[in-house]
């Protein structure tokens, strides 16, 4: 049940709140469970399940039982995503400019340029400060004692870093004595960090205050808790796109006291609906003249338009060689074995082998059009072996990982659950920043490695054990 050291051991992070859960009464657990829902219903942490016509909002399941790492095992992680992040910013500042990375042939160009992330408006452009990713949420397994894997990268709007702020909250009211015992290192931090992040890719003529907004697409957005959460605690304006308006290439905020000008904005819109002028003429989520500041430098928008290549399943199978490109090092996080079914031989080899992988689409998210082979049907097998015949270039496929456990509360006790974990990582021009911990998801259904809310999946408080 608990994560296991040498010889079947508890590891030695667990070994204090082992001790505890071993005396604690199974009704407190259960009450304190009660209360945390409670507690989230009340401030109103849900996110839509889009689809779902039964329940529009959903809260996302918490677990009690934090999962806990040693603060040498964090160093190693920290230094690991500082050195992905990094390369990623110097890959994406590389393909809109030089193109070093292409003509070397570390990766191929028809992947880069024909992906339908990559925007023809940023070849030539630098954002302020060269900082592309300003905001990273990097995946990690852990598949044994020492070894952690980077599952995929999100860099265009990684979103879950609400849930990592309130987790704790709800876990300092509910168990003090816990905090008391174990010197955990905080994250309340993050906020500030966010902020003072921000502020320092603000453009030249921004002055000494630059002025930052949230950019949302409205309450009717999946992520909406989370945008007005963050708006809330960085004590910035949380708009959405008629809040806004372009004037002489600048950006302006409409307020009671008349407009005011905007210098960064944290969007959370994809691509392609923050200009209706640049991108699809038929959004309204955006602001129109939005791309033409932006090209002027008038405004910095985080993250860059165009990261999302970045964001690729089929890209990211290129990280390691793309890390010792940019950096000159050995990549300190590994990648999954991955196979590109745009590749002959890779296809073949998934196809023949479909029903022990893991086949996931280069541009998915949230666990959508996924096939977990294991657990799929002849049928489920037979259809997606279609798909891949006809598109290949559209997906990937991994081998199904031993994923790491943790103990998890369920209605007949601790039970063991697949977790992943995702560190946020900010990068400005005042460097890079890692929040200690993260979000740890958890796969609630008994052999489910699908750890996402949007399949089910739950959330746990992350511990980074400073001592």
């Amino acid at each position: 049940m608990y994560p296991a050291g040498a010889h079947g051991q508890v590891r030695p992070a667990y070994g204090r709140l082992a001790q505890w859960l071993g005396s604690v009464d199974a009704k407190l657990l259960e009450a304190r469970r009660r209360q945390a829902e409670l507690f989230f219903r009340r401030i109103g942490i849900t996110f839509a399940v889009y689809g779902d016509e039964e329940s529009n909002e959903r809260l996302i399941p918490f677990d009690l039982v934090p999962r806990i790492l040693l603060n040498e095992e964090w160093a190693r992680l920290e230094r690991g995503l500082v050195q992905r992040v990094t390369a990623l910013n110097a890959f994406l500042k590389d393909i809109y400019g030089p193109r070093e990375c292409i003509a070397a042939g570390v990766v191929p160009a028809d992947l880069v340029l024909r992906n339908p992330q990559f925007r023809l408006e940023m070849i030539g452009r630098r954002p302020p400060q060269d900082v592309w990713v300003h905001i990273a949420g990097i995946d990690l397994v852990r598949v044994g004692a020492d070894d952690f894997y980077v599952l995929e990268d999100n860099v265009r709007t990684p979103s879950g870093v609400s849930y990592m702020l309130q987790n704790r909250e709800v876990m300092m009211r509910l168990f003090p004595d816990l905090f008391v015992e174990h010197r955990v290192a905080p994250i309340e931090t993050y906020t500030d960090h966010l902020l003072s992040s921000l502020r320092s890719v603000a453009p030249p003529g921004a002055g000494p205050d630059p002025r930052v907004v949230v950019l949302t697409p409205g309450p009717y957005n999946s992520a909406y808790y989370e945008h007005s959460f963050l708006a809330d605690r960085i004590g910035v304006e949380l708009v959405e796109g008629s809040d806004l308006f372009v004037r002489d290439a600048q950006v302006f905020m409409r307020t009671t006291q008349g407009p005011q000008k905007v210098d960064v904005t944290y969007r959370r819109i994809d691509d392609d609906y923050l200009d209706p002028l640049a991108f699809r003429a038929e959004s309204v989520l955006g602001v129109p003249g939005l791309m033409n500041a932006y090209e002027a430098g008038t405004v910095t928008l985080a993250n860059a338009i165009g990261t999302g290549v970045a964001d690729d399943k089929a890209v990211y199978s290129y990280m390691p060689q793309i890390i010792r490109f940019f950096t000159g090092e050995e990549p300190l996080l590994k990648n999954v074995e991955t196979r590109r079914c745009r590749e002959p031989e890779d296809l073949k080899y998934v196809q023949a082998n479909l029903s022990e992988l893991v086949v996931k689409a280069v541009d998915g998210s949230g666990g959508y059009g996924m096939l977990v082979g294991p657990a799929a049907t002849k049928a489920e097998l037979a259809a997606f072996s279609a798909k891949l015949a006809e598109t290949p270039d559209r997906y990937i496929a991994q081998p199904t990982l031993a994923l790491s456990t943790c103990p998890t509360l369920a209605e007949q006790g601790l039970v063991s659950r697949h977790v992943d974990l995702r560190p946020y990582v900010l990068t400005g021009a005042d460097g890079v920043k890692v929040t200690p911990g993260g979000l740890t998801r958890v796969a609630l259904t008994k052999g489910s490695l699908v750890v996402n809310s949007s399949q089910g999946g739950g959330t746990k408080d992350t511990w980074v054990l400073d001592e």
